[in-house]
């Protein structure tokens, strides 16, 4: 990283009266702290640590930009979302007494309000580091402050160790960070006073604190009598006690205080929308039902977090976790929580990513119950029971732990530290995750072999979206279009939620149905469009030329994720598809895409249920695609082998064409003397020794060779499966040629190639060592069935007639008089009547209760008083 030219930038115009801007704000108290913590120095750091409400966020800001040292320079504060930037911008600027976009002004994507004569800029922390990736040296920037650095957003968490590399760059950069909970070590030990940071003898960062501005607050249990979640989300009866709870407790409070407004906490946009209808259904007129989530129109998000009108009607806010820390709702005095949220999960194992519902952290439940009582006394009513807030973490997963880490791999390589090698941040990035993400930059060209940016990587990082997506738009654009492009790009990235998960159904109800999404919608299509024109990436088109009309959706997905192009499972349900990466997964029952036989895939994440289709996941947005756009857009992934495979005692092969894990074309063809080695080596790996047909002579005398070598030792053979796998080709090596030939597994004795691991000339001693047969007195040959080859704690056992072993005193001893045979005493039915390795024993004592119990049942066959004097005989009395 090298450091642009910096110029002095002065900021004309008076100072931020901080009296009149903190006039009932409890962090008023703590300004002094700050200043003095500050130093009065350029390039100093600070910790505010201060709880939702108190006025960090109005006051730091102006508190920075009077700083004398920082009169060079313009004040930037992150926002993790848009509406709280644009929220904090406006209510600083309201206190201020000036025009939003003059002195006080904000810059989210899509939208900016500020000019050369801004002062503080409130941005979202995307903003922050594209700006930073474009000028190492933030140019015209006096101080940073990162708010809500608590809530472990990954990009926040990017900035932390950007914004610490840039202050050993400059010294005259200040930078704090803001957090509401006790996370405030952690930081103050990343922003170092000292150049280098507390590992090389630094001091971290001083903390100010501030004390809680919470009035009283009453806490309520209402759980529902089912459960939160099933394998599809949130379960409808949930919803429904939601909406009936709010509704409930809504009436209640304003018979009490008409000036309560409520707020609802649900996890997402489509949970939302569902309650705020029915309470909408159940309130009627005399309520304002509010939504406020990532879809709403910027206007009414607005609308959502501005007090209530003079006069105003009571208002319900039914709100994503939007509302729960970076903003302040004016009139709320009652709190309506669902427990749940929304977080991104990275799946390594089946290549899936995307948002998951679960419990929320305490933290972040105390964080909303505590809206309830910033203004006044409050009450929190949680749909949920007190086992399940105790079972919840203590505090919100960090983003950068769970979350796909494409983009943030391709902004620490643009910034010059791949992988975040030696970058001070809050938590280092899994290595899985990261190995991961680097991979796809790998792919796409993005990313060098030592890891850094190459040129179309710093090109994508200027791209407001994923990477993938980013590639998508500039390669798209050369031969659909940049509008058409732009236009699927945008509806992808943006938080519109398919109907079926059919992205082109989605695409027609953006273009044709007026509303706040649709004009989200095409006010990014519009940026992206602009954006499309730095394209190409290469000279060679990725698509066949030109790709219009529907096609375009499934097209540009497929260039964003080659690796979840899908197609149809032959002979399966209708919704059952495989993705080129080898996972199975399905579309939500009804889809209008069922029966496609190939799908772009923009989205699958893990489920159950029926929406899966019986694979374990579900695809939540995908586009038709035709066999050719298919294999275009995932040209790398197409490739064509023989395939050779040793199944069912047999080598076989074929000519495979496949686009990753989907077979395109199967042709039987002869395997080559290599392949089918392959083939037989490979299924040996992978199976054990058990893909070979062992007959009763073979299997035998294995287990004989690991009865002596378990007795013994060197050098009789181990033939545990292991070692035989280890030394193929000593004692196999003719017959695998056969095999891999064509040979049929069963036309191999595995007799002869056991006898090659015999050593001589101890092989001689074979027999008397461990005998195949065992002549008993009455003259009858019996084979000795020796252990199982796993087995090392088994004996040797001969099954034999009871009346064969008459006289017989001495049991008989293998390995040269080192184990006793055990004895199965088997009745004339061969069923077994005593288990012994003691013959004299047995003689002297159990066999007269023997023959007490079978003389009677088995009259025909001899049970003489006396056995040692009997003669031992296989017949029965008449014939003997």
């Amino acid at each position: 990283m090298t450091s642009p030219g910096r110029q002095q930038q002065p900021v004309a115009g008076k100072p931020f009266d901080l009296a009149v801007i903190g006039a009932g704000l409890t962090f008023a108290a703590s300004l002094a702290a700050l200043t003095q913590a500050l130093g009065g120095g350029a390039g100093r750091a600070a910790v505010v640590q201060a709880p939702p409400g108190t006025g960090k966020t109005t006051l730091v800001p102006p508190l920075l930009a009077n700083l004398p040292v920082h009169s060079h320079g313009r004040v930037v504060v992150t926002q993790p979302r848009r509406v709280a930037a644009r929220a904090a911008a406006r209510r600083l600027a309201v206190l201020d007494g000036s025009q939003l976009g003059s002195r006080v002004g904000y810059s989210v994507r899509g939208e900016r309000q500020a000019g050369p004569g801004t002062v503080v800029e409130f941005v979202t922390p995307g903003i922050l580091l594209r700006r930073l990736l474009a000028d190492p040296g933030l140019e015209g920037v006096a101080a940073v402050a990162l708010d809500e650095v608590h809530e472990r957003g990954l990009e926040t968490d990017l900035l932390v160790g950007m914004l610490a590399e840039v202050r050993e760059l400059r010294g005259d950069l200040t930078v704090v960070a803001m957090s509401a909970t006790l996370d405030a070590p952690r930081f103050a030990a990343l922003l170092s006073t000292d150049v280098g940071g507390p590992d090389d003898g630094g001091s971290p960062a001083p903390v100010v604190d501030c004390p809680s501005a919470l009035y009283s607050l009453q806490t309520d249990w209402r759980p529902a009598a089912g459960p939160r979640l099933d394998g599809r989300g949130v379960t409808p009866a949930f919803l429904d006690h939601v909406a009936r709870t709010a509704a409930e407790e809504l009436t209640r409070a304003l018979s009490d205080d008409s000036s309560t407004d409520a707020l609802i906490f649900l996890p997402g946009a489509r949970e939302v929308s569902r309650v705020a209808a029915d309470l909408g259904r159940r309130l009627g007129s005399s309520v304002d039902v509010m939504e406020l989530h990532g879809q709403a129109a910027a206007v009414e998000q607005d609308r959502a977090v501005s007090g209530r009108l003079p006069g105003g009607k009571p208002r319900a806010i039914v709100s994503t976790d939007l509302a729960e820390s970076s903003l302040t709702v004016p009139g709320v005095r009652l709190v309506i929580d669902s427990g749940l949220t929304r977080e991104p999960r990275r799946d390594a194992g089946r290549g899936m990513s995307g948002l998951v519902t679960v419990s929320c952290s305490r933290a972040s439940a105390d964080q909303r119950a505590g809206r309830a009582a910033r203004q006044g006394p409050g009450r929190v009513v949680r749909c949920y029971d007190q086992q399940a807030y105790a079972a919840a973490p203590a505090h919100v997963t960090p983003e950068i732990k769970v979350a796909d880490l494409t983009g943030a791999a391709l902004q620490l390589a643009a910034w010059g530290s791949p992988r975040g090698v030696g970058l001070a941040l809050p938590d280092q990035p899994p290595l899985q995750a990261m190995d991961d993400a680097v991979e796809v930059l790998r792919e796409l060209g993005a990313v060098a072999e030592d890891g850094h940016a190459t040129g179309m990587g710093r090109l994508l990082a200027t791209i407001p979206a994923d990477p993938r997506l980013g590639r998508a738009l500039l390669d798209g654009a050369a031969t659909a279009g940049q509008l058409a492009a732009a236009e699927a790009v945008a509806l992808v990235s943006g938080d519109h939620r398919a109907p079926g998960a059919d992205l082109t159904r989605l695409l027609s109800q953006l273009r044709n149905e007026p509303g706040a999404a649709a004009r989200r919608w095409a006010e990014d299509t519009r940026r992206l469009a602009a954006l499309a024109q730095r394209g190409p990436l290469s000279d060679s088109p990725a698509l066949p030329s030109p790709v219009t009309g529907a096609a375009v959706v499934g097209a540009v997905v497929a260039l964003a994720f080659p690796d979840q192009v899908a197609r149809l499972v032959a002979g399966g349900a209708p919704n059952r598809y495989l993705l080129s990466s080898g996972t199975r997964a399905g579309l939500p029952a009804g889809s209008s895409l069922s029966g496609q036989e190939w799908l772009a895939v923009a989205e699958v994440t893990r489920a159950e249920g029926r929406d899966s289709a019986g694979t374990g996941a579900v695809i939540r947005s995908a586009a038709p695609l035709t066999s050719d756009l298919a294999e275009a857009a995932a040209s790398h992934l197409v490739a064509e082998a023989v395939e050779a495979r040793f199944a069912g005692g047999r080598v076989s092969a074929r000519r495979v064409r496949r686009l990753g894990a989907i077979v395109l074309a199967s042709t039987p063809v002869r395997p080559s003397p290599a392949e089918g080695r392959a083939a037989v080596a490979g299924a040996l790996e992978k199976e054990g020794l058990g893909v070979l047909e062992w007959s009763t002579a073979a299997d035998a005398l294995r287990r004989r060779l690991a009865f002596i070598h378990r007795g013994v030792g060197a050098p009789w053979p181990d033939v545990s499966d292991q070692s035989l796998l280890l030394q193929l080709q000593e004692w196999l090596g003719p017959e695998l040629e056969q095999l891999a030939g064509g040979a049929a597994a069963g036309s191999i004795d595995l007799t002869n190639p056991l006898r090659r691991l015999l050593p001589w000339p101890e092989a001689a001693k074979l027999v008397d060592l461990a005998p195949e047969w065992l002549e008993v007195p009455s003259g009858s040959r019996i084979r000795i069935e020796y252990p199982e080859v796993a087995d090392e704690t088994a004996r040797p056992v001969v099954a034999v007639k009871l009346q064969e072993c008459f006289g017989w005193a001495e049991t008989p001893r293998l390995l040269g008089g080192r184990v006793p045979v055990l004895f199965h005493l088997l009745s004339p039915a061969r069923r077994p009547l005593a288990v012994t390795d003691d013959l004299t024993s047995f003689w002297s004592g159990p066999y007269t209760q023997v023959r007490a119990e079978m003389r009677g049942r088995y009259p025909k066959h001899p049970w003489p008083e006396d056995p040692w004097s009997a003669t031992a005989t296989a017949r029965v009395k008449r014939r003997q």
